[in-house]
């Protein structure tokens, strides 16, 4: 099929990295030039796992990019992959989804050709039917046969997003007609997954729902972790023989210092935003954003507690993503932690095997190291914040510190002498 892919970011890069490997011929629309060249040389701007391989084996073979919508109107079915930030007042931000909806449906203008557009950013509920559907339908002066639309939500995890669209646990495709959800379930074709078919509004909820029970579980297991450290429990434990229940399942019970990243944060606020307009309060989506935001400031409490003040004092940052495997640092707990210790007077010395770069963006004026050994060297203290798997094997290095003063947010260290933010 010819698909046309709206957006380079995280989702439309690697969407349409993955649509090419399954043999359709892809165009990806991205308004950012640096990002064009970038991608038109074979790379990725932006750190995931496999995704130069891919980039590199499909770019301007079945996988073209551009900045225009000129092959719109040639496609079978466009997907909308822009992003939806969050807005001052925790709302999403439907300014880029209103924009590629007048780019699309003037393309598209007095089409004949039967098209589908699908919408695959995460938006709230009805804003496909309320903004999108109208705007292209207003712009295109498209007859009602000749269009169809679609909210086919993704569920990448980012570090491991190519995997996650080839070997999905579900797709999810809420469409304005029967014809228009087939024809987006043939784009699928090959992947080995259930296809969940429903109306558009309930597959915007399905992604917001999922996003909000996992950040559920995370804030849960995080505040039985602040129990179980206080009556010397491993919560680890605890969590392993809870997790064995096939009705929980073990996965998003890690204890820590909660959670971070593109989706989580900006969509709870988004659905609590929708409750609110709804007049309904939800008081348990509030409570996960309550224990979440105050669960890295309970590592800074707990240096304190163990060295005094922090004026002067120079403190190890390892881990600058919100996760492993990628270079985002979208809401990453670092940030609060760093901020939190430069207030206090600290000397910050931070490290990331990729996110150092994006980090500096936000945070200049600390000090970017190499190596995990270049940010322990004399070290009052080490903070432990992304689950990278080289930190599990840090010995030695942390014999450079001044003192062995080490606490994780992340169970990933294997060194005796560390201290959990929950166990």
């Amino acid at each position: 099929m010819r698909i046309s892919v709206v957006g380079g970011g995280y989702v439309g890069l690697v969407s349409s990295a993955c649509l090419a490997e399954l043999g359709h011929s892809v165009n990806l629309i991205e308004i950012d030039k640096k990002k064009v060249t970038c991608i038109k040389s074979g790379h990725s701007p932006i750190f995931e796992d496999g995704l130069d391989e891919m980039l590199a084996k499909h770019i301007n073979l079945n996988l073209k990019i551009s900045s225009d919508y000129n092959d719109v109107p040639l496609s079978d079915a466009t997907f909308i992959c822009v992003g939806t930030p969050q807005s001052h007042d925790g709302s999403a931000d439907l300014s880029m989804i209103k924009a590629a909806s007048h780019s699309i449906g003037n393309v598209l203008r007095d089409s004949e050709k039967y098209h589908v557009v699908a919408v695959k950013s995460t938006v709230p509920p009805s804003t496909t039917q309320q903004l999108v559907m109208p705007i292209i339908l207003e712009n295109g002066r498209i007859k009602d046969q000749n269009i169809g639309f679609v909210m086919n939500p993704e569920f990448l995890r980012e570090g491991r997003a190519i995997q996650d669209f080839m070997k999905p646990d579900r797709i999810v495709i809420g469409s304005s007609d029967i014809k228009a959800g087939d024809l987006i379930a043939t784009v699928y074709h090959g992947l080995n997954a259930p296809v969940v078919r429903t109306g558009i509004t309930e597959a915007e909820m399905v992604k917001y729902a999922s996003n909000a029970f996992l950040a559920t579980k995370i804030s849960f297991s995080n505040e039985i972790g602040n129990i179980c450290k206080r009556l010397g429990i491993d919560v680890y434990e605890v969590m392993k023989g809870v997790g064995l229940d096939h009705r929980i399942n073990p996965y998003f019970l890690n204890a820590g210092a909660g959670f971070g990243g593109s989706c989580f944060p900006k969509d709870i606020m988004a659905l609590i935003h929708l409750a609110e307009r709804l007049e309904e309060d939800p008081i348990l989506l509030k409570s996960i954003i309550t224990v979440n935001e105050h669960q890295p400031k309970r590592m800074v409490d707990m240096l304190e507690k163990k060295i005094g003040s922090l004026s002067g004092k120079k403190v190890a940052v390892l881990g600058l993503a919100f996760k492993d495997n990628t270079d985002d640092v979208r809401d990453s707990r670092s940030i609060g932690v760093i901020l939190d210790l430069k207030n206090k007077g600290a000397w910050v010395a931070a490290y990331d095997p990729k996110a150092n770069v994006s980090m500096r963006s936000i945070i200049p004026d600390i000090d970017y190291c190499s190596s995990a050994a270049e940010a322990l060297k004399n070290a009052d203290a080490c903070l432990v914040m992304t689950e990278w798997p080289e930190f599990s094997s840090l010995e030695k290095e942390f014999d450079l510190m001044k003192s062995r003063i080490i606490i994780e947010g992340r169970k990933i260290l294997s060194c005796a002498d560390c201290e959990g933010i929950c166990w």
